[in-house]
């Protein structure tokens, strides 16, 4: 059966196959981190500040990496991201001693450059394989990857927890290391289409977006993911672990589980948006969608004023915010595969996650800090304030309203 694929449809197959790997080591790393250094005596804002690079890098790479893919070719921005991370994993292998906040910075800087390489390639290769009259086709192409990448780094999440009680924190990094290692050997010798790769070399000005559909998208897109990182990044895990008394493999087992559940919604977001009446989300849907999410911080906060069983309400809360935040971050990031230009499609999805990017840093400080200071109640105001910008800001996305499915 693979026989008969084309060629660019195997090389995309490889690039995804490395989006998985390298997905679940990402996953791994960061709930690896967060355990480790709260069990150190870390508090919540030293614990948020080791990720201020990660996603700091990842807004200069997600600008720089849509450039370079659109001049090298996307399988060569893959490789350099696989290898990025395995260099991430070895600095983190020193003694004990040295893993002061600087040294794990500084890792977490190349992983963030890493990771946003591979999830740059790994999107607009899409755009490169499906025709442009063939809308449907691309919504599910791009809510299948979306969706079984966070499956898989759900995956990596309780992968982490169990990692790091068995063999420790060293131990847990050897092993990662040496299993993208293999990957990455793989894909130099398999990974060889030019996929994305632009005709005409673009000049580095091209990496700002000149289309108001690219520009209000990232706007909302920045606020979304800021929404659900003010909460979920730092300050989730420490109050399960330090206000629940949970055990590591518990929080991680249950963050695992969220993020499996969460992407496996998003692979099926197309049956929730309107794919049975033949139509693929708008400006509308986008905003609609968005506003439904704001009810889910609010109702926890009101389980937390009632002084609601905390597990059940956490429990209760997150299934109902995964499940309408899936829908969300498929219908935005199908809407930016659908508005890119098809030649140098890399330029306008690195400006997009650049915003994406932008929006963790700015939400995982937030979290740290306003955990440490006020609390998860103040995480879930705020979380709630930036859903209810984001879905405003879509309704300034340019019409048409929808696009009608291809018969396939």
């Amino acid at each position: 059966m693979l026989a008969n694929l084309s060629t660019g449809v195997k090389q995309y197959l490889i690039i995804t196959g490395n989006y998985w790997a390298f997905t679940l080591t990402d996953g791994a790393l960061r709930m690896l981190v967060v355990l480790y250094f709260h069990q150190l005596g870390y508090p919540p804002l030293q614990i948020a500040l080791l990720f201020l690079f990660y996603e700091f890098f990842g807004v200069i790479t997600n600008l720089v990496g849509g450039w370079l893919g659109a001049r090298l070719g996307l399988n060569r921005t893959m490789n350099i991201g696989l290898g990025l991370q395995i260099l991430a994993l070895a600095m983190l292998l020193v003694p004990a001693g040295w893993l002061t906040v600087l040294w794990v910075m500084a890792a977490q800087a190349l992983s963030g450059i890493a990771k946003d390489l591979n999830k740059m390639s790994a999107k607009s290769a899409i755009k490169t394989l499906v025709p442009a009259d063939a809308q449907g086709r691309l919504y599910h192409w791009v809510a299948l990857l979306t969706g079984s990448k966070n499956a898989l780094k759900g995956l990596g999440f309780f992968i982490g927890a169990l990692l790091l009680t068995w063999l420790g924190f060293a131990g847990a990094v050897l092993v990662m290391a040496l299993m993208l290692t293999l990957v990455w050997i793989g894909s130099l010798f398999l990974l060889k289409e030019e996929l994305g790769r632009m005709k005409a070399k673009p000049k580095f000005t091209d990496i700002f977006s000149k289309s108001r559909a690219i520009n209000v998208l990232s706007l909302a897109r920045f606020f979304l993911f800021a929404a659900r990182d003010v909460w979920f990044v730092v300050a989730l895990p420490v109050y399960l672990a330090q206000t629940l008394g949970w055990d590591f493999w518990q929080v991680g087992g249950f963050m695992a589980s969220w993020i499996i559940a969460y992407g496996i919604v998003q692979t099926q977001a197309p049956r929730f948006t309107g794919k049975k009446q033949g139509k693929v989300p708008g400006r509308t849907a986008t905003a609609g969608w968005g506003l439904a999410l704001v009810f889910t911080p609010l109702f926890l906060l009101l389980g937390f004023y009632l002084d609601w069983q905390p597990d059940t309400l956490i429990i209760s809360g997150l299934l109902a915010f995964g499940l309408l935040f899936a829908v969300n971050s498929s219908v935005h990031s199908f809407l930016i595969v659908s508005h890119a230009r098809s030649d140098g499609v890399s330029l306008d999805v690195g400006f997009y996650y650049m915003a994406n990017a932008m929006g963790r840093l700015i939400g995982t400080l937030l979290s740290g800090y306003v955990y440490q200071v006020a609390g998860l109640e103040a995480c879930l105001w705020i979380s709630a304030g930036f859903i209810l910008l984001a879905a405003l800001i879509a309704l300034a996305l340019p019409r048409p309203e929808a696009v009608t499915l291809e018969t396939r």
